[in-house]
């Protein structure tokens, strides 16, 4: 429970009574129902993996089991953990030793986090629910067993121990946990005497946060022309659009709906410097996944086509969006300027290496600009 070695010892100390308590033993029939039914609300129909923190002797860990749960138990005192590894024998539940802030399992590897009666005593609250909604798979759930006490000693505070009432509201965890999930609830506990053995006049509850679940991964489909005229490159150099202006780049664009790869390379040809290109004089050269100093990836398609020189009758690409561009160029291959925009030169740099699928991926604080002294992002995947 609470890091430092008092309150462990504390812990162990109370184990052996702690099951004395109607709502730690669960003894009663009547109030073991209780839970019961109320754990069949909050925890998942179908069999999921469920992670018990602070799971003291293991009482709900094995209402849990029972309901074909695959339950796994944290607790930092070892005598509550060998008292609930013995209530949960049979069940194929494991139980740990370790600190529920920062409990010994792996990331993402739970359906639930069960917590009952903890946080409030835990130290930089916000930070350990971070990492226990980093436990949870996505679209799972925490369910946080909390109260504000102010009558009741049963949480390991004598009451002359107490300056006042203590614990987490309702509306104070709701306000931590909001953040992290996509629909929170929260169902008041207080009046249901048959959970407590008791009539309690304390603010009991439970908080229900399910997580984001995944989603589907979309990104933008670029294209780009190599546009070769025997060791020289066409490039163009953008302004106006907002993004890498001053900036050399090759002719480039993006995939519509509906449309394929290649003839998004055509259209954009065109568009851009007015060559009318046949299927047959492209070629891909060149897969990349790139992702900017800021923003989400993209996958860029780059093609290759050669034109023929000029003066025997070759065509002339012209630029067609001067407002979008303010010159057109040809460059040596083997000597590409510095004023490109970095995933650009990388991918020609990877196009002359023989490469055919790469990344890009620029980190936080990367220059857009090509940096010769900067990084090496380029990434080749065989």
């Amino acid at each position: 429970m609470c890091a430092d070695t008092s309150t462990t010892a504390y812990w162990d100390a109370a184990a052996a009574d702690f099951d004395d308590e109607p709502d730690h033993g669960l003894r009663d029939p009547a109030v073991r129902e209780a839970w019961a039914a109320r754990l069949r609300g909050w925890l998942p129909e179908r069999p999921g993996d469920v992670l018990d923190l602070g799971c003291g002797t293991g009482s709900l860990a094995l209402l849990a089991a029972e309901a074909g749960h695959r339950v796994t138990g944290v607790d930092r005192s070892s005598r509550m953990a060998g008292l609930a590894r013995e209530k949960l024998a049979g069940t194929g539940a494991t139980v740990l030793v370790g600190d529920a802030a920062e409990p010994p399992v792996p990331e993402r590897n739970f359906d639930v986090v069960l917590v009952r009666h903890l946080l409030w005593l835990l130290p930089d609250q916000r930070a350990v629910l971070g990492r226990w909604a980093r436990l949870v798979r996505p679209g799972g759930r925490l369910v946080l067993i909390e109260g504000r006490w102010g009558e009741s000693d049963s949480v390991g505070l004598s009451v002359a121990e107490r300056s006042g009432p203590v614990g987490l509201s309702a509306a104070e965890l709701s306000g931590l946990v909001g953040p992290l999930a996509e629909r929170l609830s929260v169902e008041q506990l207080g009046a249901d005497a048959a959970l407590w053995g008791r009539v309690v006049h304390d603010e009991r509850y439970v908080l229900v946060a399910d997580l984001a679940p995944a989603r589907r991964h979309t990104e933008i489909v670029d294209v780009h022309l190599i546009l070769r005229r025997g060791g020289e490159v066409l490039l163009a150099r953008r302004a106006n659009t907002g993004y890498a202006d001053g900036l050399l780049h090759a002719p480039s664009g993006h995939v519509e709906d509906g449309e394929d790869v290649r003839a998004a390379l055509l259209r954009e040809t065109a568009e851009e410097i007015g060559l009318t290109l046949t299927p047959d004089e492209v070629r891909v050269v060149l897969v990349m996944q790139h992702k900017a100093p800021t923003g989400a990836p993209r996958t860029g398609w780059f093609f290759e086509a050669e034109l023929g020189d000029p003066g025997e009758g070759g065509r002339e690409p012209v630029n067609r969006e001067p407002e979008k561009c303010s010159e057109l160029g040809w460059f040596p291959l083997d000597a590409l300027p510095d004023d490109m925009v970095a995933y650009c030169r990388a991918g020609l740099e990877a196009y002359r290496a023989g490469h055919r699928f790469t990344l890009h991926w620029h980190e936080p604080g990367d220059a857009i600009a090509y940096d010769p002294k900067g990084p090496d992002r380029l990434t080749p995947l065989g």
